[in-house]
């Protein structure tokens, strides 16, 4: 059996930042509570291991009595000043390829651009990025949903559009977005497109493309709530008749795998090395 796993797979740069980041605080913390607002990645294993070392995860500012750490995938514009004038001290280990979209966000919207942000509304990143896109946006999650966009815009009268993007987005689906909104929108509407999508996300999802269409069987690694391992599944199964997308090894049926002979591994981007050692080991 060869085993071929993904160059890119596991902890990209912002979560291997905010995980280090939370690790040292607790170290530094000497037994003090630190809490977590939020799940700082998707990913349980790594939030079990935090919890065991002492982090206290809440959903509300306001459940926080002591230093708080801001997750990977960001907060809310409003909660800044919230912890502020709680005078709690915040160690933000936003990705600061998130931040970066927060900033551009927030600039177009005091120039008065309409935002289209290209994501999930309900995933963590966005709710944090729309609090920067002022009162004019529209959130394109699939193609579906682009004439709809294209109608508030038109019905907003504004003349100027900005589409930035979840940094976990598929590459292949803004193609095909973008094509469209290209395509659709007034041709007197000056528009501006940041591609937001991460570097590390789009190798990850281009090297899975590469590995699963020369596999028999193509393995993913992820949290079952990790927005990027969801779309490496699709990709993986996209390229391969045989797809799975696991949490840990234990999932794994070996009797099934043993049927093939070239096997693929990738990790999505809260997956920790040892999980992914695990896959490889039970394989091996």
């Amino acid at each position: 059996m060869e085993v071929i796993l993904g160059k890119s797979a596991g902890f990209c740069y912002g979560v291997k930042r905010a995980v280090e980041g939370a690790k040292h605080e607790l170290k530094k913390a000497k037994g003090r509570t630190i809490y977590c607002l939020g799940e700082i990645v998707h990913n349980k294993q790594v939030i079990k291991e935090l919890q065991e070392k002492g982090l206290v995860f809440i959903e509300n500012i306001n459940e926080a009595k002591a230093e708080t750490i801001v997750r990977a995938h960001g907060i809310k514009k409003e909660i800044y000043e919230l912890a502020k004038k709680a005078k709690i001290n915040i160690k933000d280990f936003t990705c600061p390829n998130v931040l970066r979209i927060h900033k551009i966000a927030e600039e177009h919207a005091k120039r008065g651009y309409y935002i289209f942000l290209c994501g999930s509304a309900n995933h963590p990143e966005n709710i944090g990025t729309l609090s920067f896109c002022g009162n004019n946006f529209s959130v394109i999650e699939t193609e579906e949903d682009v004439e709809k966009a294209i109608k508030s815009l038109k019905k907003s009268g504004i003349k100027k559009l900005l589409v930035i993007l979840q940094t976990t987005y598929s590459v292949e689906r803004f193609k095909k977005i973008e094509k469209m909104i290209k395509e659709n929108i007034p041709e007197n509407i000056k528009l501006v497109i940041k591609n937001t999508i991460c570097h590390a996300t789009e190798l990850r999802q281009k090297e899975t493309e590469e590995i699963a269409k020369k596999v028999d069987y193509m393995i993913i690694i992820g949290g079952a709530n990790s927005s990027n391992t969801k779309k490496l599944y699709e990709i993986g199964k996209a390229n391969c008749d045989n797809c799975v997308c696991i949490e840990t090894a234990k999932e794994l049926d070996l009797n099934a795998i043993n049927k093939f002979e070239k096997i693929g591994v990738m990790a999505g981007a809260s997956t920790p090395q040892e999980l992914i050692e695990e896959v490889i080991n039970m394989l091996k």
